[in-house]
């Protein structure tokens, strides 16, 4: 069952950990890597799903959940890594990644680049279903809102039953923004993540919000649904739940912070691993 408390403790919890270390030796580790359009991200959980440490950076390694510059995106997800590495003084050999529905052909490119940074993939799943395993709903349908797609998954009976993906996602906003602004899209995406500005920009990208929702309201059609789950990135956006809801005809409800959501689940999802010490 979703609760919403709990869930606010967990992610709360992650996002202390992009600055503060909670590793305790002797535990198993368990990786996620999320490779996004607009950020790359990595979580470490325990084997009791506690959070450990989380390293971020921004990217524009991948378009509408497909990698396009290979070598950019290795670079980075090695970053984080050695980062992480040496916040925890012990190796990361494992880890675990998520894709957009609908985009399982590019599970290989998306496994080379964790491979490449020295992690066996161990887990694959898609993306609003790792959401789940930190939302836990039972029934209902959980929408991912990335950079490039707009993502979802229903539940029913605490199992899928149906995935979908579009390429409409917080990109989309930031072109938008930077049209009615005649800006950059680099300042169009500052302009986006200030949330002292949402509710100047909410009504200029209102139309690609409601067409968001009028995918899910599409794909949900025929299913005995009344609520979305929201997640991912772009839902950051204040009041972006409301438009969704009018324009859905749906329940929706959004975590404080949904950006965290997708990459913490995905951790949640790797094999426990025992980690070698870095300075035997």
């Amino acid at each position: 069952m979703y609760d919403a408390h709990r869930v606010k403790a967990l992610i709360d919890k992650v996002e202390e950990t992009l600055t503060t270390t909670y590793y305790v030796k002797g535990k198993q580790l368990k990786v996620g890597v999320d490779l996004g359009t607009a950020y790359i991200v990595m979580v470490v959980l325990d084997e009791d799903n506690k959070p450990v440490a989380a390293e971020l950076r921004f990217a524009s390694v991948l378009r509408d959940g497909v990698v396009v510059d290979y070598t950019g995106a290795l670079t980075i997800v090695k970053e984080l890594k050695a980062k992480l590495e040496k916040r925890l003084g012990v190796e990361l050999i494992h880890a675990a990644i998520a894709m957009p529905p609908g985009t399982e052909s590019s599970t290989r490119t998306h496994s080379y680049v964790v491979e490449g940074a020295g992690m066996e993939v161990t887990y694959v799943l898609d993306e609003p279903t790792a959401a789940n395993n930190v939302l836990n709903i039972r029934d209902g349908v959980v929408v991912d809102i990335g950079g490039g797609t707009t993502g979802l998954a229903i539940f029913e009976d605490s199992k899928v039953t149906y995935v979908a993906d579009e390429p409409t996602g917080g990109t989309h906003l930031s072109l938008v923004l930077a049209g009615n602004y005649k800006i950059s899209l680099e300042e169009a995406e500052k302009i986006k993540t200030d949330s002292k500005r949402h509710r100047e920009i909410l009504p200029v990208v209102k139309p690609v919000v409601e067409k968001m929702a009028q995918i899910v309201k599409t794909h949900t059609k025929g299913y005995t649904i009344d609520t979305i789950y929201m997640c991912g990135g772009t839902c950051c956006l204040s009041g972006i739940e409301g438009v969704f809801e009018k324009a859905a005809g749906l329940t929706t409800v959004k975590p404080e912070n949904p950006f965290l959501v997708t990459p913490t689940g995905i951790a949640m999802s790797c094999i426990p691993f025992m980690p070698v010490s870095l300075y035997q």
